[in-house]
């Protein structure tokens, strides 16, 4: 027989979770702003991820790191939560993942689209020379698979701007996924320029990474500051 859930462990429904919303965290019994958690609902095939809190009928909230999520699934916290027998596939962890990955590599094409992102070994080291207001700089990317002597070349340019400890450094993605993120061939290195869609990337950036390292920074794998 099935435990029930406390009142407000489910919340009522879909919603986008208002700044400053926090929800309670079904593993770890913490309330959290809901950018720290991710929802959960039922669907027709099981438990299923609610990224963008918007999927219908009500959810369950999960501490937005693989650790927590595993924790999850281990310990039947769905069905507790639910209070009904619920379909958790074993690979939930690894499709959450997947879907923030793929969240972030969207938000990297349309920040491309937007202008906003400089590719090309010479583009990068030229924008990072300049330091002026116009086209300001607030990322480097770097493919996973970059050679270091370029990647060291361009990081002791970096070093050279008064601002360099605001511009973030990305090694998260590989030279394919940045090829079909961008639409452009070998994809190596990158520089992002200040506007609304790389806020975006940014952010699904720092929530993917909080996913798969756990660091609530965002910044405990590839993703950091100079």
């Amino acid at each position: 027989m099935l435990a029930h859930a406390q009142p407000e462990e489910l919340d009522a429904g879909p919603h986008k979770g208002r700044p400053g919303a926090e929800r309670l965290c079904a593993v770890t019994r913490e309330v959290k702003p809901v950018g720290d958690l991710i929802r959960f609902v039922v669907g027709p095939d099981g438990v299923v991820p609610d990224l963008k809190r918007k999927l219908p009928g009500r959810g369950l909230w999960i501490t937005a790191d693989r650790k927590t999520l595993k924790d999850a699934v281990s310990r039947n916290v769905f069905a507790r939560g639910f209070k009904r027998d619920v379909r958790v596939t074993a690979e939930l962890a690894d499709m959450t993942e997947s879907l923030l990955l793929s969240g972030t590599l969207d938000a990297l094409s349309i920040a491309g689209k937007s202008g906003l992102v400089l590719t090309g070994f010479a583009k990068v080291e030229a924008a990072i020379a300049q330091e002026s207001a116009h086209d300001r700089i607030v990322g480097l990317i770097h493919a996973s698979d970059a050679a270091t002597d370029g990647v060291g070349k361009l990081a002791g340019a970096l070093r050279h701007r008064p601002d360099a400890d605001r511009i973030i450094t990305v090694r998260t993605f590989t030279t394919a996924q940045l090829d079909l993120a961008l639409g452009r061939s070998n994809v190596v290195h990158a520089a992002l320029i200040a506007g609304p869609a790389n806020d975006t990337f940014l952010a699904r950036l720092a929530r993917f990474e909080r996913f798969r390292t756990g660091e609530p920074d965002g910044r405990g794998g590839t993703g950091t500051r100079n």
